[in-house]
């Protein structure tokens, strides 16, 4: 059987050996997991499925995760991009535009029409179509991320402020790279979802018939305005 190395942080490391977990039993059965995710994921979005067949290709995804990905799509195909890269994938989050990662990307104090300039100013030279367009290495990976990051956060949904996480934590895809080079690096957008979804299920249990958009947006806002307080502290100690 072919033996796969998989490096963890010391703490991690440690509190692995002191459980005694089955660690080859684990790993296989969430390597086995992830693939069947991936796969799934390039089936459904790639080929000529309707909203009806995404919809049970995908159950775990919300909605506005599916609809960004068929737009996505859309986006490499408009281009004539050979491959859907991180760049579309941010691309369509910002085309479906009434999501949780666009709030948090405005609490980022990243506006879309800015990253929607960095994208373009990026974007390859456009190729020859493709008969069967696939996700790239990096874009395959951020959407195995984005699941991986839903099931951290215990969230039993897959959501489009995963995605964000996803694609500012993958390391080589174009989408990455330009959210990091914006601030809106992997720790930082993780923070202010956990804080956006927090706010918001507190607002929702206390005022029930709330709007959701909102409350969202106000739990957004509060949650993260010590953050802002803070920077603005340090700026103008700075000066």
């Amino acid at each position: 059987m072919p033996k796969i190395n998989v490096y963890l942080p010391d703490d991690l490391a440690e509190a692995v050996k002191d459980s005694g977990v089955p660690v080859s039993a684990i790993c296989q059965r969430a390597l086995d997991q992830a693939v069947r995710r991936v796969n799934s994921i390039r089936a459904a979005v790639l080929s000529d499925t309707g909203p009806e067949d995404l919809a049970s290709r995908l159950p775990n995804f919300t909605e506005r995760a599916r609809t960004t990905l068929r737009l996505a799509v859309r986006r490499a195909r408009e281009q004539g991009a050979p491959e859907v890269g991180t760049e579309h994938l941010l691309g369509g989050l910002l085309d479906e535009g009434g999501n949780l990662g666009v709030q948090v990307l405005q609490v980022l104090e990243i506006q879309p029409d800015q990253l929607t300039r960095e994208l373009a100013r990026t974007a390859p030279a456009a190729a020859e179509e493709e008969a069967g367009r696939r996700f790239s290495g990096p874009a395959a990976n951020a959407l195995e991320l984005t699941a991986t990051e839903a099931i951290g956060m215990q969230h039993n949904y897959i959501g489009c402020e995963h995605l964000l996480v996803a694609l500012a934590l993958e390391p080589d895809g174009t989408a990455g790279k330009v959210l990091r080079s914006l601030g809106a690096d992997a720790r930082a957008v993780r923070r202010t979802v956990s804080a956006a979804v927090a706010g918001y299920a507190h607002l929702r249990a206390q005022k029930p018939a709330v709007d959701p958009q909102a409350a969202l947006a106000a739990a957004v806002r509060r949650e993260i305005e010590p953050l802002i307080r803070r920077i603005e502290r340090l700026e103008s100690a700075a000066q």
